[in-house]
């Protein structure tokens, strides 16, 4: 079984081209970050958090962002969702605006389950018609059945979690972007919905940019792991998962690979405080 190590990607460049993001072709990557770089602040007092990131995810690829905490995961997924622009460098998806899932629910408490994923449909112009059943539909997908009418406080944290995923896959995107979802959640629920996860898009087989710091969440539910540096974030290296799916967080290969990459993420930890 083989977990082969990608060579660190690096960027020695010093052109920069106007900040942007745009619309791929319909060949190619799903997403493609090129020479992406973000800062904040004044000029004379700026906060690098991205350094020239170039990323190209293909279409059905499940690529986990991990790092330390503050090392811009976040960041550089809000500037693929096109919340954000990048102060340098192309951000490029290949169609449409991506459909994102924070770690926080995000549901509107005074709507019940379905109304909130028909808020999504009605915006992807589903006609009011064809709403309430596909909502129930995708409650059905995400293995809520009879959820339709259930106010947020009377589900549970996975449950929650289940509809903003059901919500997401309303809008009717092929990128889901996915920042820390289960962070929240006690093991067993995040176990399952780890499952549920790994089994919607082996089903409908769309491209997944996921966020975390939890190595080994990453080496389960990813092919491809990204480290990036502590600030400002570089990609410091990749990793191919070449291991069976579905995976159990348990799995021998899981935990070999993620103490492989875990020495890898403190080496970034304490370069970092060195410097």
């Amino acid at each position: 079984m083989s977990t082969g190590l990608a060579a660190p990607r690096t960027t020695t460049g010093t052109s920069r081209t106007a900040a942007g993001t745009g619309t791929l072709p319909g060949t190619g990557p799903a997403v493609r970050l090129e020479a992406v770089s973000k800062a904040y602040g004044p000029a004379g007092a700026r906060n690098l958090v991205l350094d020239e990131i170039s990323l190209d995810v293909a279409p059905g690829e499940f690529v986990c962002l991990l790092g330390a905490s503050g090392c811009g995961k976040s960041t550089l997924l809000n500037l693929v969702a096109g919340l954000d622009r990048p102060s340098a460098g192309q951000v490029r998806v290949a169609a449409g605006r991506p459909a994102l899932m924070f770690q926080d629910h995000a549901l509107f408490p005074w709507l019940s389950a379905g109304r909130n994923i028909e808020l999504a449909l009605r915006l992807a112009g589903v006609p009011r018609s064809g709403r309430r059943e596909r909502a129930e539909e995708l409650l059905e997908l995400v293995h809520l059945p009879g959820a339709y009418g259930k106010r947020v406080h009377q589900l549970s944290g996975g449950m929650r979690q289940r509809v903003a995923l059901a919500r997401s896959l309303a809008q009717g995107s092929d990128v889901l972007l996915m920042d820390e979802p289960f962070a929240a959640l006690d093991a067993i629920t995040r176990d399952l919905l780890h499952e549920e996860l790994t089994r919607l898009w082996q089903e409908r087989q769309f491209t997944v940019l996921f966020v975390t710091h939890n190595v080994r969440e990453a080496v389960r539910l990813g092919q491809r792991v990204v480290l990036l540096s502590s600030r400002p974030g570089r990609i410091a290296r990749e990793w191919r998962v070449e291991l069976p799916c579905p995976r159990r967080i348990e799995d021998g290969g899981v935990a070999s690979l993620a103490t492989e990459i875990t020495g890898h993420l403190h080496q970034e930890i304490v370069r970092h405080a060195r410097t």
